[in-house]
């Protein structure tokens, strides 16, 4: 199986982080093992803040593999910029297996719920012309401080997610199976991020956690999530 994640600033990280793509990787390496799956992708890097680019290699491991290090991934991309380039992105890397955890920056700065699911209708369609039994878990808008304290946003993430859960119903097919990943058990801003939003060691945990036991209930790939909730 060759998995692409898919994703924003919360998927790519930024210098110094783990990222929940290693947690992933650790949970594949466990549950698949070496040779029994491949990441794949177009980008290696993390997010640089001095730089505002993606030149950082400074993960919170540095023996994370290179290869294991293979991602889609931007700060401040999101649905919107992914669906018109998933199609070349999946032929590219030859994707089986998409992660995709998008959404919160679409709706934070581009675009309202109903545009921004069908912005996903799109993405999906797009990686179906490259790959007509390609796979995808798709992660809801998850707990973030704007929400805490900004309403109108709030309902939007709401009305999104019931958009999105409607997309899978709608689009999930036995040739090209479309999970939506429950949102991460516990999550709580104050605990597993270190901004509100942005992912710490416990939070990559559970967003691994999420994708790997969607993976594991839906099509018997790998295992449970075993990943420890703590510090690396």
């Amino acid at each position: 199986m060759r998995f692409l994640f898919v994703g924003d600033s919360m998927t790519i990280g930024s210098a110094g982080d783990f990222t929940w793509r290693y947690r992933m990787w650790q949970h594949l390496e466990a549950t698949l093992g070496a040779g029994g799956y491949t990441i794949t992708g177009p980008r290696t890097g993390l997010y640089d803040a001095e730089a505002g680019a993606p030149l950082s290699h400074d993960y919170g491991d540095p023996g994370f593999p290179a290869a294991a290090r293979r991602h889609l991934a931007g700060w401040g991309e999101g649905w919107l910029h992914m669906a018109p380039v998933i199609a070349d992105e999946v032929e590219a890397a030859r994707a089986d297996v998409l992660l995709v955890s998008l959404g919160l920056i679409d709706l934070g700065f581009y675009t309202n719920s109903e545009q921004t699911a069908a912005n996903v209708r799109q993405f999906i369609a797009g990686a179906r012309t490259a790959n007509p039994h390609v796979k995808f878990v798709l992660l809801p808008v998850i707990p973030n401080v704007r929400a805490e304290s900004d309403a109108p946003f709030a309902a939007e993430c709401d009305r999104f997610n019931t958009l999105l859960a409607k997309a899978v119903a709608d689009l999930d097919t036995p040739a090209s199976p479309v999970l939506l990943a429950s949102r991460p058990t516990d999550y709580d801003i104050r605990t597993d991020t270190y901004d509100g939003t942005h992912p710490g060691p416990s939070g990559e945990h559970r967003l691994a956690g999420a994708f790997a036991d969607a993976m594991h209930q839906a099509w018997g790939v790998g295992g449970p999530y075993a990943g420890a909730l703590t510090a690396a």
